[in-house]
């Protein structure tokens, strides 16, 4: 559990009042060595702010305990640990090799010679799959150098260096077409295959990117939805009542529950009219409903119906 103090009242209050505010509420859950766990949510629902209480960077009254392997949080664990920033704060004018060798000059022992960190930082690009651009600049949004996905993957090589049990990404995906962030998540998934834990916040994968997941959390205002095997979240919550209509991507359908859209079962031999449908709809509470070609006759695509506090969005499947 995490809590916050926020004030009340904008720049013009004179005297605001202090409210305490529930960021994080009762999250639980375990990743073992060889996983990789990503964290669903829409925006505002606490997945930075559990990712950087993991990682031991979060300030503030954090009431619970997070153990790694049975034991607090450590210096020596601290040094075991990666963490990739969503934002890519590097050098933009070093190639992809300067800014490795630079990382590795200072974040290696001194036990280790000059030549052992070049040649390790050599490695980390082979195994990253930079070595075609590994004489190109960064760059920056005003410096034209590598890609963004390539741009990416320095920031994941930079923290590899230390080779740390356990890695942190926070939306390493954000701003990628698809092919690029499969790569990305390939990459880690390689990774956990290879005895580390990873753990990373991730908004809206596709299909694709799901599967590879061997666990999901899902989190609505700081509470928790759903953690388990990423395959088996739709069966959980169909046994509940909520399944899809239709075939869809399944982090849409947890975001769609998580955002309070539900999926609900229709009767549609009740139907006779569109004041009817409207009527059912209002009965059932629905939010957001899904229904075949058959009734398209009664509303239009993608209508909504204004119902006084009820919003009914109705979506025509051809």
């Amino acid at each position: 559990m995490y809590k916050i103090k926020t004030k009340k009242g904008g720049i013009f209050t004179k005297k605001g009042e202090t409210v305490e505010k529930e960021i994080l509420k009762g999250v639980t859950g375990v990743v073992e060595p060889g996983e990789m766990l990503a964290m669903l949510g829409p925006s505002g629902s606490g997945k930075t702010t559990l990712l950087t209480a993991l990682g031991g960077r979060l300030g503030g009254k954090l009431h619970g305990s997070i153990t790694y392997n049975g034991e607090a949080f450590s210096n020596a664990m601290k040094r075991n640990t990666g963490f990739v920033t969503q934002d890519d704060v590097l050098y933009p004018h070093l190639t992809v090799l300067e800014t490795l060798v630079f990382t590795a000059l200072l974040r290696l022992p001194n036990s280790v010679t000059k030549e052992k960190k070049v040649e390790h930082a050599k490695g980390v690009i082979d195994q990253l799959g930079l070595t075609r651009c590994k004489d190109s600049i960064v760059g920056s949004p005003y410096l034209r150098g590598v890609s963004g996905g390539e741009r990416k993957r320095v920031s994941i090589g930079q923290e590899l260096l230390i080779n740390p049990s356990l890695l942190f990404l926070d939306e390493p995906t954000s701003g990628l077409d698809s092919t690029t962030a499969q790569r990305i998540v390939s990459t880690l998934w390689e990774l956990a295959c290879g005895g580390r834990t990873v753990v990373m916040t991730i908004h809206q994968p596709s299909s694709r990117l799901y599967y590879m997941f061997h666990k999901v959390l899902l989190l609505s205002e700081g509470n928790t939805f759903y953690f388990g095997k990423g395959s088996e979240a739709i069966e959980y919550f169909s046994n509940m009542g909520y399944a899809p209509s239709v075939a869809m991507n399944p982090s849409d359908f947890l975001l769609d529950l998580a955002n309070g859209k539900l999926y609900f079962p229709l009767h549609f031999s009740h139907i006779t009219s569109s004041v009817n449908f409207i009527e059912l709809c209002a009965k059932l509470s629905l939010d957001w409903y899904i229904f075949p070609h058959m009734y398209a006759h009664y509303c239009h695509r993608y209508r909504d119906f204004d119902l006084g506090l009820l919003q009914v969005t109705v979506l025509i499947l051809e």
